[in-house]
């Protein structure tokens, strides 16, 4: 039976005893629903602008990611991503892209929490929001627009950087 997103389970640390009871709560992480909370594309030129170039367009690319609370140990997660292409200062396309996961989280440490939201759960959520990007983008007449796996574990370094800095100047 193929797995499907709902049924995906991580589960840290192996028990000591060979039965695989442990003694404690096994730590785990399961995501319990995946869903698109906003989809916008736009091309705001076309049909001019799915004639073919000799070269590429300019393409920004922004990501961000949120997390909330809901349930205790349930944690909704948004990934959302933006991009635009353009040539010049015409605007080929625009995808706006809010995903999100419902996820449950039992037997971690709180100061494993914040790393485990913002770095694991949007890692698990991207390939899915990648294509759904590319597919948006395909159907709008481009080519799929396959977005570059994102180090969500450096985003998460940058983020808590920039937090303590604000906290500095602040004090």
């Amino acid at each position: 039976m193929a797995k499907t997103p709902s049924d995906t389970t991580a589960t840290a640390g192996e028990a000591k005893n060979g039965n695989g009871a442990g003694t404690g709560a096994q730590p785990s992480l399961n995501i319990l629903a995946q869903y698109v909370k906003d989809l916008s594309f736009e091309s705001p030129g076309a049909p001019l602008s799915l004639r073919p170039r000799e070269k590429a367009p300019s393409i920004n690319i922004n990501v961000n990611v949120g997390a909330n609370p809901i349930a205790e140990g349930d944690f909704d997660v948004v990934l959302t991503l933006n991009a635009q292409a353009g040539e010049g200062k015409d605007v080929l396309f625009n995808v706006e892209l809010v995903y999100g996961g419902v996820f449950r989280i039992q037997g971690v440490p709180q100061e494993h929490m914040l790393p485990l939201l913002f770095i694991e759960c949007p890692r698990l959520l991207f390939p899915f929001a990648r294509q759904i990007v590319a597919e948006a983008t395909r159907n709008g007449g481009f080519p799929p627009l396959m977005i570059d796996p994102i180090d969500f574990a450096q985003m998460f370094q940058q983020r808590m950087a920039e937090e303590q800095a604000k906290s500095v100047v602040k004090s």
